[in-house]
């Protein structure tokens, strides 16, 4: 049969759209990807850095072939990132990607040349790691989550669900270069609703578990915690002693809630490390980080686990529950 010249013409248009592809593929080099995450063995760790791997292979970088990826792990010690940050740069890699801002600020003290790609840095303007989200400056850019606004949010979620809750307690890290605008932001929204919030500083993982029997012993009635990788690494041990103690919780992110949690609303992670290939694949084709203007969610995930609200004698309100789009039974 013969085919219509419409069609002839189109077959021949992605007959010649493959090797344009393969002409575009910088040529003759084996580019080295460093990537400063937090534990190597935790499955969700794991799923984040999949997720870049597989963005990158769909846009031609496939490991072994054009790319090489030399992964690091703090392993729950921010102590270890400077030693980390500086084992890349001895390295001469190309790009490191990395999370949030404490492992920004370690690379940005080991590095002012090598393109640095975060895929959910809380606030890159107020920590300083960007000049603005429009225009980065640097060698610094990537996916903002804006976690100030998103824990002014969950704020509300909390009250929502435990309107009595007259005592809040926050859960911060003060040596995470984002949490304090966080905090500050916390207070003056505490304020205006004249609720009485008790900051609680934890370092690591093992602080977190620590502080929530003296939080009960203060009499708070719910817990907000902001978010840091290592509060997540430390989520099964967190979710048992915050039920124990019968403290509703906020969490910034869903994994703390599927091990027991109360509820939590962030952006989608692993479509923002998907997005963190795209800025990867644009700097190894020349693209400057100064000229790539910092984006930030698209996608957004309210997850509430019914289980524990039944637990701890809550109910949540109908109209939350029909937000939400995750309810674990």
């Amino acid at each position: 049969m013969r085919l219509p010249r419409l069609t002839l013409a189109a077959v021949a248009l992605l007959l010649l759209a493959a090797p344009l592809a393969v002409e575009t593929q910088p040529a003759g080099k084996t580019y080295r990807v460093g990537i400063l995450g937090e534990q190597a063995a935790d499955p969700e760790e794991a799923r984040l850095w999949q997720a870049l791997r597989l963005e990158l292979g769909n846009r031609g970088w496939i490991e072994g072939k054009n790319i090489l990826i030399e992964s690091r792990w703090a392993e729950g010690n921010a102590a270890r990132l400077p030693d980390l940050a500086a084992d890349l740069v001895r390295l001469r890699v190309d790009v490191i990607v990395t999370r949030g801002s404490y492992m920004v600020q370690g690379l940005k003290t080991a590095t002012s040349s090598i393109p640095i790609v975060f895929t959910q840095h809380a606030d890159p303007v107020s920590t300083g790691h960007v000049a603005s989200l429009a225009r980065p400056g640097g060698n610094i850019t990537g996916l903002s989550v804006q976690m100030s606004d998103l824990f002014l949010k969950g704020l509300e979620l909390l009250i929502s669900t435990v309107p009595h809750a007259k005592r809040i307690a926050v859960i911060w890290n003060p040596d995470v270069p984002s949490h304090p605008p966080s905090l500050k932001a916390l207070e003056e929204a505490a304020r205006a609703r004249q609720l009485q919030l008790h900051a609680v500083a934890a370092r690591s993982g093992a602080d977190l578990e620590s502080a929530l029997p003296p939080i009960a012993r203060a009499q708070a009635q719910a817990v907000l915690v902001l978010g840091w990788a290592p509060y997540v690494a430390a989520r099964k041990r967190v979710a048992e002693l915050a039920l124990r103690h019968r403290l509703p919780t906020f969490f910034t992110f869903k994994e703390n809630v599927e091990a027991g949690g109360l509820m939590s609303y962030a952006p989608d992670l692993s479509d923002l490390a998907r997005r963190g290939a795209i800025y990867v694949d644009r700097i190894l084709r020349g693209a400057k980080p100064a000229d790539l203007p910092v984006e930030q969610p698209a996608k957004f995930v309210l997850v509430i686990n019914a289980r524990t609200a039944k637990a701890l004698g809550l109910t949540i309100p109908p109209s939350l529950l029909l937000q939400a789009d995750q309810v674990i039974e």
